[in-house]
């Protein structure tokens, strides 16, 4: 089965993150998979290889090849189209496609459009309904929404089937070789990974925990937060973590998914942030907080509760989400501060593991895909 998966890059690490597992997922049950995308950059280290070919299925195309009628029409009509995230096909594409399928008998290709992951009600009412195409070349055709989600009424979340016995194999020995890349790891270090956008609460956090007794290694994502580890040191007084034997700041490289995902599992807590990293650390089973991706006009505020409930969070570990994505009032922050900066989190991570264990137990994206467009087939 052919899939032409569509991308336009908002965020390096969050759309092309996700159509990149998915599109990798795809062909490693057999599908041979188009991606068209307009800025690729990213799998220069996310999937290395990736733009060279070298992962057997998938093909890396210029979202501006799909503009261009002889590009075009050197390729195999697809089985399926998935917009992801709200992208539209580019016209020109579907002008030089649809009447392609037309000459075969009015055939249609099922039209995805794959929206973002929430935890919101709307999801599950949504999932599924069928959107009539109005203009254009494709006009009379639909497209059918299809949401990614936490509940068995969604299309679930990207896991795929090589995550789990990997994870089983991860022990103490690799998590040693693994984290010995960067540095060497002291006996009595919590381990920390930050992946974040601006929180207000980075200079505090990163205060207690160079003040507490508990050691602690800092983990910094390569691109943005390495930037703004960087600035928030240069525009503090603060004399830095150089001087302050409780806390280490180590700027990681960029890392592929393969070793972000080990990264989680290596850490004793996870900031992430976004959508594809957020599903990556509830798989790796470990604490985490995540900073969901802020909009100005508050939309983030109702996500993140619908994602706090539907998880079944303790009410401090909520209370910390909602303080780090700024939504907390001063009380419950500086409760939050008291509980990150805490090295015992079995509590904690004994919630993770139990809302794991049920997503475990619900289909995963690539399945769902698979199986709604063999039905539609």
């Amino acid at each position: 089965m052919i899939w032409d998966i569509f991308c336009r890059v908002i965020d390096n690490y969050g759309d092309i993150g996700v159509c990149w597992r998915l599109s990798a997922d795809l062909a490693a049950r057999g599908g041979q998979v188009r991606l068209w995308v307009d800025d690729a950059s990213a799998l220069a280290w996310m999937a290395p290889g990736a733009r060279q070919g070298q992962w057997p299925g998938v093909q890396v195309l210029d979202w501006n090849a799909a503009q261009d009628p002889a590009q075009v029409a050197a390729l195999p009509l697809a089985d399926v189209w998935v917009e992801a995230f709200a992208c539209d096909i580019a016209p020109e594409f579907l002008a030089h496609c649809v009447p392609r399928y037309q000459a075969l008998g009015d055939q249609q290709p099922v039209w995805i459009n794959l929206e973002y992951l929430s935890a919101e009600p709307y999801v599950e009412r949504c999932h599924g309904l069928q959107s009539p195409v109005m203009q254009g070349a494709a006009r009379g055709w639909h497209k059918t929404f299809f949401y990614p989600g936490f509940g068995p009424g969604t299309g679930g979340l990207l896991r795929e089937p090589w995550m789990q016995p990997q994870q089983q194999a991860f022990g103490a020995a690799q998590r040693q070789q693994f984290l010995q890349q960067f540095t060497e790891v002291r006996n009595d270090e919590q381990v920390i990974s930050l992946f974040c956008y601006a929180p207000a609460l980075l200079p505090t956090l990163l205060r207690r925990l160079a003040d507490q007794a508990a050691p602690t290694l800092l983990l910094v994502a390569y691109g943005g937060t390495h930037k703004l580890l960087q600035r928030c040191l240069a525009d503090s007084d603060w004399p830095g973590p150089q001087t302050q034997s409780a806390l280490r700041l180590v700027y990681l490289p960029a890392l592929s998914q393969r070793d972000y995902d080990r990264l989680l599992l290596s850490c004793d807590l996870n900031f992430v942030r976004g959508e594809d990293s957020v599903v990556r650390a509830l798989w790796a089973g470990k604490p985490f907080v995540w900073h969901i991706y802020p909009q100005g006009d508050g939309a983030h505020a109702p996500k993140l509760e619908a994602f706090l409930q539907r998880l079944e969070l303790d009410p401090q570990v909520a209370r910390m989400h909602r303080a780090w994505n700024e939504l907390a009032s001063e009380e419950e922050t500086e409760a939050a501060l008291e509980l990150l900066c805490r090295p015992e989190r079995a509590t904690w991570q004994a919630g993770v593991q139990a809302a794991r264990s049920k997503l475990l137990n619900l289909h995963d994206l690539t399945s769902a895909l698979n199986d709604f467009v063999q039905k539609k087939r």
